[in-house]
């Protein structure tokens, strides 16, 4: 689903000297108008580009709108060939004078994406920050707490060929835990069993007092949500990490 268009300037800038326009340009024209999923956000910022462009305009309104094509993944190849298109219908020198806009809008140059940065774009939970349990982890794992209330919910990530120690879940009742995938590729194993390959959607209900580890695969990011099956006098016992040699099997 896309993000839904919001727009606050309406009211901002004529709220008091001209509410009515100010609800027609926020609430309908970006409201209803630009959330209208019958074409999509990318194409619509082409079109307003272009109707901008051929009226002339070439003040902060074609540049926000530039901008905003831009945020909803034009290129700059895309946009050149759009300003290009539209001069042999809408005159050359409007195309010389929304050209420096769109030179100025395109240089500003994004930050680079992190690693993590481009798998968090990749899933619906946060990934939170450098897991305290890191001591029981081999490689780089993160924790996010997703519900504090009725049953705790953590989302668990770990970077690629990231996996935890063999740990047991212990009660005297009840008990153990519950994965939920939800990005990436790994793996889930107990004692003395083969592993097994998980993938978002997979569920791994877990047992108490069943010795096992979970981890991402080797070349890949993942994640699952870690949910603690109620019991009584639970506690973790954390053993030895699984060995580089055991893990190497794994594709």
């Amino acid at each position: 689903m896309s993000e839904k268009i919001v727009q606050t300037a309406g009211r901002n800038a004529l709220g008091e000297f001209a509410p009515e326009f100010a609800h027609f340009n926020d609430d309908v024209l970006f409201g209803e108008n630009w959330n209208n999923t019958d074409i999509d956000l990318k194409t619509r910022s082409i079109i307003t580009v272009v109707a901008l462009m051929s009226q002339g305009v070439t003040d902060n309104s074609i540049r926000y709108h530039i901008q905003n094509a831009k945020d909803h993944g034009v290129s700059q190849a895309e946009m050149a060939a759009v300003i290009t298109h539209t001069a042999f219908y809408a005159g050359w020198p409007h195309a010389w004078a929304v050209f420096n806009i769109a030179k100025e809008v395109y240089s500003q140059q994004e930050p680079a994406l992190t690693e993590k940065d481009r798998y968090q774009n990749t899933l619906l939970f946060p990934i939170g920050e450098a897991n305290p349990y890191g001591e029981y982890f081999v490689g780089q794992s993160y924790l996010a707490p997703i519900s504090s209330e009725q049953v705790p919910v953590f989302n668990v990530t770990f970077e690629p060929a990231c996996r935890n120690n063999w740990h047991i879940h212990n009660a005297e009742s009840g008990g153990g835990q519950m994965l939920i995938c939800v990005g990436g590729r790994g793996y889930y194993q107990q004692w003395v069993s083969p592993a097994r390959e998980l993938r978002p959607g997979d569920v791994v209900n877990i047992p108490p007092r069943v010795k096992h580890w979970h981890g991402a695969a080797p070349d890949s990011w993942f994640s699952h949500l870690a949910i603690e099956v109620q019991g009584e006098k639970t506690s973790t016992k954390w053993c030895e990490a699984v060995s580089d040699e055991d893990y190497a099997k794994l594709k």
